[in-house]
C-alpha cells in the first residue's frame, strides 16, 4: 500500500490530540500565510475531502457583518490546497490556475469551507476542483470550483 501524502499523514497524527486540529491548522496555514488572516480551524482531512472552518469574527466581516466573500475564498482555497495535497498522485503536481464563483446567500454566521474531489480522477491539465461554503445551517454561501493546473513532477537527478 502506498504511503500517505505528508499533509495527510501529519493530518492523522496531530489530530488524535484535544489541540491537535487547532496545531496542524496553524501549520498548515504557514505554507500560505495569507491563510492566517483568517484564522482557519481544519475540521476534516482524507483523501478527496477537506472541510476548513472560518469562526464569523471583526475580522473578517465586511461593512454589513456578514463574513466577507473574500475571507470565504481564502477558506476555499486552504480547503482545497489541502485536500489536493492529501489526494494527487505522488508524481503529479498542482498549482491554483483560477476561482469560479457563485455568491448565493449572505454569509451571516461561521462558514465551514468545503472542497471535495473524491470522485475525480487526477490527470494532467486543467483540473476543476469542486467548493462550497456552508452557513451554520448548512445553507450554501458561495459554491463553484477552483481551477488548477495538474502536471508532472519533474525527474530528480
Amino acid at each position: 500500500m502506498a504511503q500517505p501524502p505528508k499533509v495527510l499523514d501529519v493530518y492523522n497524527k496531530w489530530s488524535k490530540f484535544s489541540f491537535g486540529k487547532r496545531l496542524f491548522s496553524w501549520f498548515f496555514a504557514q505554507w500560505a500565510p495569507y491563510f492566517k488572516t483568517i484564522k482557519p480551524l481544519v475540521l476534516d482531512l482524507e483523501p478527496g475531502k477537506c472541510e476548513v472552518l472560518i469562526k464569523k469574527k471583526k475580522a473578517v466581516q465586511n461593512h454589513i457583518g456578514t463574513v466577507h466573500v473574500i475571507a470565504i475564498c481564502n477558506g476555499l482555497e486552504m480547503a482545497m490546497g489541502a485536500c489536493a495535497e492529501a489526494t494527487i498522485p505522488e508524481h503529479l503536481r498542482w498549482i491554483p490556475k483560477g476561482m469560479t464563483l457563485d455568491y448565493t446567500a449572505k454569509a451571516g454566521s461561521d462558514i465551514r469551507c468545503v472542497a471535495d474531489c473524491r470522485d475525480m480522477i487526477w490527470q494532467e491539465g486543467d483540473f476543476l476542483m469542486p467548493v462550497t461554503a456552508y452557513d451554520k445551517n448548512d445553507v450554501v454561501v458561495v459554491k463553484g470550483h477552483i481551477k488548477l493546473w495538474v502536471s508532472l513532477k519533474p525527474n530528480k537527478k
